[in-house]
């Protein structure tokens, strides 16, 4: 079972504690928020919780509290970024399959540009 503890092997538990370097968007007390080093759009930030948690399925089954606010935070960098008026997508990868590479919960927050449908 999940308990949110840091892995010390886990990039993203790293890049929250500041053992690595990221460009950092926004941070509080149980999230934090930093720019993609490969970015999708023009805006393409990460949003994870401090905890840790393979993915958002994960998340919300055992801090279903804490996926609520990684949604809140989302919107929150989206806002930081001046996304909120002409609208962003949220995005989780859940395995392999979905394109998920870091196995810590996180969303990306996408925009800046039209996006594009799904399958275009």
């Amino acid at each position: 079972m999940a308990d949110g503890k840091p892995v010390a092997e886990c990039l993203f538990c790293k890049i929250a504690a500041g053992q690595v370097p990221a460009t950092v968007v926004r941070e509080t007390e149980s999230m934090f928020a930093f720019k993609d080093i490969n970015p999708q759009a023009g805006v393409h930030d990460l949003v994870i919780p401090r905890a840790h948690y393979a993915n958002a399925v994960e998340l919300a089954a055992n801090a279903p509290d804490l996926a609520a606010a990684l949604l809140i935070e989302a919107g929150e960098v989206a806002k930081a970024e001046g996304l909120a008026e002409d609208g962003y997508r949220v995005v989780f990868n859940t395995g392999t399959h979905a394109g998920q590479t870091v196995f810590h919960v996180h969303a990306h927050v996408l925009g800046g540009d039209f996006l594009s449908t799904f399958g275009s």
